[in-house]
């Protein structure tokens, strides 16, 4: 039997409605397009897993975080860095939280995945934004009929720290389990056939997801387990080349490609 699984990032309504607070171009149809397939392959389908950003307004990825010289926080998609914030270009609303936002920014940098950018309030817990979009619900209400039980996974609750990936933050933080590998995820998904991966950004949260499972795996031949659905996601406008190199790192190392209407058809 060929256990599916499929995993589908953030479908949340911030990001795949066209007027939502961070809107991804194409993130809409992409939903559509998914939301078919779920349909379609309902009774094939044996586990789904849905990652949920769930923020505060009060981020460190978010304006209200940092103030310059004036009091005026910086507006959505500036860049800050550690050097910026020891030079006083940009510095902490919050004064105590001034060491460990430097911290934050040394340990972001080394990593060397992502530059930490400020987004627009995003995700709020209890928003409308935060909800799955609606035509993706119905889809995956319809597949619970079958007496089964949609995964939820939330993640961004923490302040301190960026969290695309559903597997792990930017930056863990030691004090909080959430922020540090999920492993109940990993081995769950280590059990599975075949991954089906899908959701919004393919050039952040789904990225960072895919490249920190696949790095997590016990064997690393599982990464063949993996299959991008291409008309399932979407990068952020600006972003393309991010979700083009993690496309061309994965696939390299064993990540196959499909679409919605071809997979299983």
């Amino acid at each position: 039997m060929n256990r599916i699984h499929l995993v589908v990032i953030d479908p949340q309504n911030d990001f795949c409605d066209p007027h939502g607070a961070l809107a991804v171009a194409g993130a809409d149809r992409d939903m559509d397009r998914l939301a078919v397939m779920v349909h379609r392959l309902r009774g094939k389908l044996a586990d789904i897993h849905v990652t949920l950003d769930s923020h505060r307004s009060v981020d460190i990825s978010h304006p209200v975080w940092f103030r310059d010289a004036e009091g005026k926080h910086p507006a959505p998609f500036t860049t800050i860095t550690a050097a910026d914030v020891r030079g006083g270009r940009w510095t902490p609303t919050m004064p105590s939280t001034h060491g460990r936002t430097v911290a934050y920014l040394d340990a972001l940098e080394a990593a060397g995945r992502y530059p930490h950018v400020i987004w627009p309030e995003h995700c709020l817990i209890g928003s409308a934004g935060h909800n799955v979009t609606p035509v993706l619900f119905d889809a995956l209400s319809e597949w619970s009929q079958r007496f089964a039980l949609v995964d939820f996974i939330t993640k961004g609750s923490n302040p301190f720290t960026e969290h695309f990936s559903a597997m792990r933050a930017e930056v863990p933080d030691p004090s909080d389990p959430s922020t540090q590998l999920n492993a109940g995820l990993l081995e769950t998904l280590e059990d599975a056939d075949t991954i089906l991966l899908a959701g919004e950004a393919g050039s952040h949260c789904l990225a960072n997801t895919v490249r920190d499972i696949a790095a997590s795996f016990s064997d690393p031949g599982y990464v063949k387990k993996m299959v991008l659905l291409t008309d399932a996601t979407s990068p952020v406008p600006g972003f393309e080349a991010y979700q083009d190199a993690f496309v061309r790192d994965m696939t390299r190392l064993g990540m196959r490609l499909a679409t919605t209407r071809d997979f299983l058809n």
